[in-house]
């Protein structure tokens, strides 16, 4: 039972240090952006996109990120099983939502008026 505890603790230390690692890239490749000025801006954008591809790529190692990935993998299969709507359910859904809202803008249009007309005439 100590053992497993202290597997454990092994890999979550050693995760926290993937993670940190992952982050330290990251901010290292905006580093350079934003500090290393006389460089050419395709070489700084490059370590941005450099410092991101390696950030996540070593922080994607960890536990934490196999069960980001194992999530969106899982994602993804739910997507392909959802019943999308039609193109004529999509047009006409928009186009109730498109007149519900114009009515609306009329009713607050006209509510306002009139509070509006209400407020001149108490105020005199």
């Amino acid at each position: 039972m100590s053992t497993q505890t202290q597997d454990e603790n092994q890999s979550g230390v050693l995760d926290i240090i993937k993670l940190l690692g992952g982050a330290g890239i990251l901010v290292g490749g905006l580093y350079g952006y934003y500090y290393l000025l006389e460089w050419s801006l395709p070489l700084r954008a490059l370590m941005v996109l450099g410092g991101l591809v390696g950030g996540i790529g070593v922080a994607m190692t960890s536990v934490q990120g196999r069960r980001l990935w194992a999530f969106i993998q899982g994602s993804r299969v739910e997507i392909r099983k959802v019943i999308w709507p039609t193109k004529q359910e999509t047009t006409q859904t928009a186009i109730a939502v498109f007149i519900f809202t114009f009515v609306m803008a009329m009713f607050f249009w006209g509510l306002d008026s009139a509070l509006l007309a209400l407020t001149r005439w108490l105020v005199g």
